[in-house]
């Protein structure tokens, strides 16, 4: 990139000559680079600079992404839950947070390693306390939905500084409109995501 800043447009055979490569070696970074839309190339002219910044491609990868495609199975408990049950369920999931819903998969609540802290600190039994006293509830709960791109879901849990969002979908459900918990987006997606992304 910075050979191709400061000589471009320049041809592949002189790239390799000031790296002191084979044309052959370069190939399949320069195609990368002109895949990725940071180099462009012209046939007798050589490769140039786009103007994309490498902070525009991975903008442009993770907006096209849906979270559909990279979210998790839910891990959820029901509202009657004791926060012991709940805290045992995070442990044997190794989850941060869980979801705690009705009948039907709504959304209830969000219960985070802190709030178990909380309420184990707490000095009540924590076998009898049910996990509805110490989840957070609507509308303090940020969630996100299948259709939502990827950049957007992660700048919710950096902006919220949370480990995970609800995906769901909104639904009518005995007239009134309810979220229906279908997923759940975390920063482990996001990573995988960046693997996956690496790896192609």
């Amino acid at each position: 990139m910075a050979i191709v800043k400061t000589h471009g447009p320049i041809t592949g055979e002189q790239i390799a000559d000031k790296l002191n490569l084979s044309r052959a070696a370069l190939r399949p970074d320069l195609a990368i680079l002109t895949m990725s839309g940071l180099l462009g190339a012209r046939p007798r002219v050589g490769y140039y600079l786009t103007g994309k910044e490498p902070s525009d491609i991975i903008a442009g990868v993770l907006g096209t992404i849906r979270v559909a495609e990279i979210l998790s199975q839910p891990i959820a408990v029901r509202e009657k839950c004791s926060v012991y049950d709940a805290i045992v369920t995070m442990f044997v999931e190794d989850v941060g947070t869980i979801v705690v819903v009705s009948e039907g998969g709504f959304l209830e609540g969000v219960a985070s390693r802190k709030d178990m802290l909380k309420a184990a600190l707490g000095g009540k039994n924590i076998n009898k306390l049910p996990i509805s006293v110490a989840m957070t509830r609507m509308p303090n709960i940020i969630v996100t939905y299948p259709e939502e791109s990827a950049l957007r879901a992660a700048q919710k849990l950096l902006s919220h500084q949370v480990d995970a969002l609800p995906v769901v979908n909104s639904v009518v459900a005995d007239g009134s409109e309810k979220l229906q918990v279908i997923g759940r987006f975390t920063k482990t997606n996001i990573t995988r995501l960046f693997v996956q992304l690496a790896g192609k």
